[in-house]
């Protein structure tokens, strides 16, 4: 099988020629690089128009050459997320070429392929994936047919984000590149640090870093803290979607995937938990259309193809609208909870059960930044402390707080629970959740982290009560988008974890509106609006 890949969706005009029996690809690039500051869609569309058309004539001419019939079985192109005019024109080079040739169209959704040229050229068998791009930047997973957001930026992406700083102090374009060869042998700036769940925010350590530098601290030292800061954040959620999902295996994505220090943080990471990593070579981090050609070979054998008339592309294509037709029945990891293990692994703690005693220590990450590493584990372990107890009192049932030991960020509660929630889902359990979180929300205070590990459940007796644990991530708060984020955390760890997600959370907020304020609600549809792949 052979598949001409068209790739248009922002900066490459590339096309590329999959040799299924050889499990060769063969790309070529116009890159598009603005004179000034960030993409400009107009000029990038000019960019496409010109170049995508030479590229694929290219590429097909290599293909004819090869061949001494048709030069290839099916087109494949990338039908979104991206910028609307430059997809429109790598759709309509797709439509033209497929129906020159009379092959089948395939159309790829182009943050599915990052995942997918990593899963292809590793052979790992289900990899959680961090997609680290200009314009994106999420954790997915594979569960039953789909790939699940676990989690994602809430503003812009890492790229973008990046790119802003460096317009701001008069760098050109790309920022990435310049940011990392900064930081080299300078000094670490301290600067906001924001994971929620599995979630993340850049636009607070974006203006903090502009400020830094506005104050006169020395570009080159924000700079090291910026990467330092950014990259720690999507290495924790990472790890985070590791512990939430049972996988040991990891790959990354994306353009921003090619620096040295975010590979060096994922790979520590990885090894510490025993856990396999994997990164393509740098031509199929950043946009190409190889990805788009390997995936599309996939489709195009489960035969998910696309007629003509109905391969409109789509700008907020998200990946987890992708129905996953190439890939078989698959064994969801190993997740059980633990309970009968005396020591316990999780995204940031090692859990001893000891006497009816849970220990949870803090220990070092050795992808941190030692100054950030110190700060967030003293600082989580006092929270973690203070706010068990304030739920507490709220009337929330929560494990006693034994002993506390900040400095060696160690803490000892009273042992709670049968099981994880995750091995005990139910319309009720969940419901039970959903109040818990209204009347701390109730009480001024969000949980931080309300993942299906994070919830204990009492299976044995008459009570069955239902434990939150684990407010490491926990802070005071009246803002009611920061209560509706404990939410859209519970919404993705459902995902992640149950094949029927949406019952459970829809009965989740029918239940929290009976004790926490209802505008919660509305702003979490805020939240799951938002658009993050424009």
């Amino acid at each position: 099988m052979r598949v001409l890949g068209i790739e248009g969706t922002a900066w490459a005009a590339s096309a590329a020629l999959y040799d299924g029996p050889t499990d060769t690809v063969h790309i070529e690039t116009e890159a598009y690089q603005p004179e000034s500051g960030g993409i400009h869609p107009r000029e990038a569309a000019e960019h496409m128009a010109e170049y995508l058309p030479k590229v694929a004539e290219s590429v097909l001419s290599k293909a004819q050459a090869q061949s001494d019939g048709r030069p290839v079985d099916a087109v494949a192109f990338s039908r979104g997320p991206g910028l609307g005019p430059c997809l429109r024109l790598a759709g309509t080079t797709a439509r033209a070429v497929a129906q020159r040739l009379d092959v089948p169209l395939v159309g790829v959704n182009h943050m599915v392929a990052h995942l997918e040229i990593g899963r292809h050229r590793s052979g790992l068998s289900s990899p959680v994936c961090l997609n680290a791009s200009g314009a994106n930047a999420h954790i997915l997973g594979y569960r039953t047919g789909r790939y699940r957001v676990l989690g994602e930026t809430m503003d812009t992406g890492v790229g973008n984000a990046i790119d802003k700083f460096t317009r701001h102090v008069g760098w050109s374009h790309p920022g990435g590149p310049k940011v990392e060869q900064a930081a080299t042998d300078s000094e670490y700036v301290g600067l906001p640090y924001v994971v929620k769940g599995m979630d993340f925010s850049f636009s607070g350590i974006m203006s903090a870093a502009k400020d830094a530098v506005d104050n006169g601290t020395p570009v080159e030292d924000v700079c090291h803290g910026l990467q330092e800061n950014i990259f720690a954040m999507l290495t924790e959620v990472s790890e985070r979607a590791l512990s939430l999902t049972g996988s040991d295996e990891l790959v990354l994505g994306g353009g921003v995937g090619q620096n040295q220090r975010l590979q060096s943080m994922l790979a520590s990471m990885c090894a510490q938990r025993g856990a396999d990593f994997f990164v393509p070579g740098n031509r199929f981090l950043r946009d190409n259309a190889g990805m788009i050609a390997v995936l599309g070979s996939k489709m195009y054998a489960a035969d998910d193809t696309v007629a003509i008339d109905a391969s409109a592309i789509d700008s907020e294509f998200r990946p987890d609208q992708v129905p996953v037709t190439w890939r078989g029945a698959n064994k969801q990891p190993d997740t059980n909870s633990g309970v009968d293990k005396q020591t316990v692994t999780g995204a940031e703690a090692t859990v001893t059960i000891n006497d009816k005693r849970v220990i949870k220590q803090r220990n070092p990450r050795e992808y941190r930044h030692p100054v950030l590493d110190e700060r967030l584990r003293e600082e989580r372990t006092r929270q973690e402390a203070r706010l068990t107890s304030k739920a507490r009192n709220a009337g929330v049932p929560t494990p006693l707080v034994l002993d506390v030991d900040v400095e060696e960020t160690t803490l000892t509660f009273q042992h709670v629970g049968d099981v994880d929630l995750r091995e005990a889902l139910s319309v009720e359990h969940v419901e039970t959740v959903a109040r818990h979180l209204g009347r701390i929300h109730e009480a001024g205070f969000v949980h931080g982290d309300p993942t299906t590990r994070n919830v204990r459940v009492e299976c044995d007796t008459d009570r069955g009560w239902v434990f939150l644990i684990d407010f490491g991530l926990g802070y005071y708060t009246e803002n009611p988008e920061d209560h509706a984020m404990d939410l859209h955390v519970l919404s993705q760890s459902l995902a992640g974890t149950d094949d029927d997600a949406d019952k459970l959370m829809d009965a989740a907020e029918v239940a929290y509106s009976t004790v926490g304020n209802e505008t919660v609600i509305d702003q979490l549809r805020e939240i799951e609006a938002r658009g993050r792949y424009q």
